[in-house]
């Protein structure tokens, strides 16, 4: 059937799925009735009542209606002419412009059977509309990606960079202002919905010489946006000042501060540090997704055999397990994980964090506070008192910290903490180094757990990459086996991973458990046997192996590999 028929006669999908042999009579009456009750389109309906898949629906209606079925997770946009529909009304009928077609415009669809949808995109567009179907999934997915917040960001700076330039009582105003139609304020809520579109964890605002930089960190990575508009800065950090509680007269020294906003439905705590640069003020923001704060073990990703040791750790009753790993490596998120499963009505749990990311259910959570000497060491103290099972403390930043958490693992508490060291092996020779006796590091230190955060190779561009000479004799000294002939994949940068060749992070993981040779190496201070001892155990697997195990699985690139391997110490990759 060719589209003019459909624009003559209304055309209905349970009729079309019928014809197909898709679904029966009784079937369809059964989704007729679910449809009322949801409100739900009949298509997605028998879709979630599982009498046919997304996949052979969307065939279906491409074979019967005789329009094609697109792939968007493939296909290439032009992001000008995609954009030429305003977003409210893609998102609404759930549509997605694809490309210049003859005398009008092919359009992804979910729903090519909308015919209103069809006739209020001719109506705006202005050309006559071809359907295909797509994916509903990746039509959203599409939608987040083409409809970026960076031109209405630059657009808003500008309007705000005019009201500016009257005076600097101007300014205050501006900065001050609660209206939420103020130039100011539209920008910040404007930059936020952005951020929070493409998962980015922190968001900068840099001013320099005549202009200012917003950048992003998605995947680790930071983005960046140029405005020209130098005087917006100080508006933004301003109004931030006044958001977070802080001191706006204040600008020769740095500040902290916090507070919650609501963006796309989702609750975001925003941490802000402030910091004064030569051309003004200097702004980080850590923006923390409250609303999806359910933290799980099988949620970070951690390879099923060292999940299932993992946890067996978390049940002994007393002992220190650390985690360890370098500022933005997922330590919070993993002892959050863990933590989540250890929270029950029978034990009494308290954390001491600086600062406290997320809240968590029936956990005493504490916040240090060094200007009144609320100490990790003070309020440990404090918290080993109020009769605790299970301990959390945020960092063992130095000896004090580091004894009264061991002391608390031998009295009958389960300590989890922090530390920042490059792998498992170093960690307990760090905490000698702090000053801490050998016996206590040996008699209480139950595990240490090391990570990194690697890039996942995009799989919309993921194609195959063989490593040069270089980089395969390195990567050689960390396999058992020959790497001649393996390959392996990198991503060649698609508009599906803003042409970074990466989507997504994974962790990488090291897992050390202290047996009795450790142990004995230890009490006598012995570096060297102590490594020995480690290395020989059979589940250890260094974390540059681990990542390699990754690469060879497609999962990461040789570049992330190296990058790994080139924070670690040079024996461990030996």
């Amino acid at each position: 059937m060719t589209q003019p028929d459909m624009r003559q006669r209304k055309v209905r999908i349970g009729d079309l799925l019928i014809q197909a042999g898709l679904i029966d009579d009784n079937q369809l009456q059964l989704a007729l009735q679910e449809q009322k009750r949801t409100g739900s389109k009949l298509g997605r309906t028998v879709v979630d009542l599982g009498f046919i898949d997304e996949g052979r629906l969307l065939k279906a209606l491409s074979e019967q209606l005789q329009i094609p079925f697109i792939e968007l997770k493939h296909y290439k946009l032009d992001n000008s002419l995609t954009q030429s529909l305003p977003e409210a009304v893609a998102r609404r009928f759930r549509v997605i412009v694809l490309s210049r077609q003859g005398d009008g415009l092919l359009v992804g669809m979910t729903d090519p059977l909308d015919l209103f949808a069809q006739d209020e995109m001719e109506r705006l567009l202005k050309k006559r509309i071809h359907p295909a179907v797509v994916r509903e999934s990746e039509l959203l997915a599409r939608l987040d990606q083409v409809y970026r917040r960076t031109s209405q960001i630059a657009s808003i700076a500008g309007e705000l960079e005019g009201e500016l330039q009257e005076s600097d009582f101007d300014l205050a105003r501006l900065g001050a202002e609660s209206n939420s139609d103020a130039p100011v304020v539209r920008l910040l809520q404007t930059l936020f919905e952005d951020a929070v579109q493409m998962k980015a964890s922190d968001i900068h605002i840099e001013p320099d010489e005549g202009l200012v930089r917003i950048r992003q960190r998605i995947d680790g990575v930071l983005n960046e946006q140029v405005m020209k508009e130098q005087r917006v800065a100080s508006a933004l950090v301003m109004r931030l000042k006044i958001m977070s509680g802080l001191d706006i007269s204040e600008k020769r020294l740095p500040q902290d501060g916090r507070f919650n906003i609501r963006v796309k439905n989702r609750n975001i705590d925003v941490r802000v540090s402030t910091m004064p640069v030569q051309f003004g003020e200097s702004v980080v923001m850590r923006l923390l997704d409250q609303s999806g704060a359910m933290f799980t073990l099988e949620g970070t990703g951690m390879p099923p055999a060292i999940l299932e040791r993992f946890r067996r750790l978390l049940q002994r009753p007393h002992g220190m397990v650390l985690v360890t790993g370098p500022t933005g490596s997922g330590k919070t998120t993993t002892l959050y994980a863990g933590l989540s499963e250890l929270n029950s009505p029978e034990k009494k749990i308290i954390t001491v964090e600086d600062p406290v990311e997320y809240r968590l259910p029936r956990v005493n959570q504490v916040q240090v506070n060094a200007k009144i000497e609320l100490t990790f060491a003070r309020v440990l103290r404090a918290a080993l008192r109020q009769d605790p099972d299970i301990v959390l403390v945020g960092e063992i930043r130095d000896q004090e910290t580091a004894e009264i958490g061991l002391r608390a693992a031998l009295t009958g508490h389960l300590v989890l903490s922090t530390l920042h060291t490059n792998d498992a092996l170093s960690t307990a020779m760090r905490l000698m180094d702090m000053g801490v006796e050998p016996f206590l590091v040996a008699t209480a230190l139950n595990a240490v757990l090391a990570q990194r955060l690697v890039r996942r190779v995009c799989e919309n561009c993921m194609e195959e990459h063989r490593p040069d000479a270089r980089q395969l004799a390195w990567l050689q000294g960390l396999h058992r086996g020959s790497l001649e002939g393996r390959s392996f994949r990198r991503g060649s940068g698609c508009h599906h991973c803003h042409n970074t060749g990466y989507s997504g992070r994974v962790g990488v993981y090291e897992l050390l458990e202290l047996d009795e040779a450790m142990i004995g190496a230890l009490r006598r201070g012995d570096a060297q046997g102590f490594t020995e001892a480690a290395r020989a155990q059979e589940h250890y697997r260094p974390l540059a192996a681990a990542a390699l195990d990754y690469a060879l699985a497609g999962v990461t690139s040789i570049e992330e590999v190296l990058r790994v391997t080139a924070t670690l110490a040079e024996d461990e990759v030996a």
